[in-house]
């Protein structure tokens, strides 16, 4: 079984793999390599809050609602090493879409289970629409204040960090909300429909690598999120704060 595990995260490593840098250098040869790694180095930043406070919206949540759990395992922090994933954040590097280390919960500490399973379940989404918002709101200022901050390479770089924060945390809220375990969107609709002790249940999560393999393989990510992703970030910044 091991064994097996091995076998698929390697494979999940290889597509990334491809699906990031080698196919940005198909693409574009070393010029597109080169504008990879320049944007995944902007894109870090993002990744790491994005992750940390989501994670730590589940954790808080959970602890809230009376499970020790998360606190116990030292989840109830912000700190990035607590909530990082190996290959959660390099899904986020290579192909935009990505996880972080799932907050381990025990539901029968829940004051209503039911109830406070779906609030543990939402609470990472919704923290990363309010990053994402609260991200707009600083560009917004940082613009307001420099107007001219386009205009130099250092400028621009802060522009596009900044920005990448309010991306990244829009598709990892969206990516999460997808029905495939372990992602959030699973959780919540296994309690909606009651799915818990459901032959579907069982089935689904015994192959949930297999499936989030299937996944990206096929990109159906990009092909389901792309455009509620960039619609969602352009109406946060050009919408809501007008930032042009």
């Amino acid at each position: 079984m091991q064994r097996f595990f091995d076998r698929r995260t390697l494979l999940l490593f290889l597509i990334l793999i491809y699906l990031g840098p080698i196919r940005s250098i198909m693409n574009g040869g070393a010029a597109g390599l080169g504008d990879w790694i320049v944007n995944t180095l902007i894109t870090i930043p993002g990744i790491i809050v994005g992750l940390s406070f989501h994670e730590y919206a589940h954790a808080m949540v959970a602890y809230k609602c009376g499970d020790v759990t998360p606190k116990v395992m030292g989840r109830c922090t912000v700190e990035p090493q607590a909530h990082v994933d190996l290959f959660g954040i390099l899904s986020l590097l290579f192909i935009g879409f990505g996880w972080g280390k799932p907050v381990v919960v025990n539901p029968a500490n829940f004051r209503n289970r039911r109830r406070d399973s779906i609030l543990v379940g939402v609470a990472g989404v919704t923290m990363n629409l309010i990053v994402a918002l609260v991200f707009g709101l600083i560009l917004k200022i940082v613009v307001m204040a420099v107007p001219q901050v386009v205009m130099t390479d250092f400028g621009f770089t802060v522009f596009r960090m900044l920005y990448n924060v309010i991306t990244i945390n829009i598709s990892l809220m969206l990516f999460n909300l997808l029905p495939v375990p372990p992602l959030d969107g699973f959780n919540v609709v296994t309690e909606v429909f009651r799915l818990e002790n459901t032959q579907f249940h069982h089935f689904v999560y015994r192959n949930s690598m297999v499936i989030l393999l299937v996944l990206i393989i096929l990109d159906v990510p990009h092909m389901l999120l792309t455009r509620p992703l960039y619609a969602i970030v352009n109406f946060i910044t050009t919408t809501i704060f007008h930032i042009f």
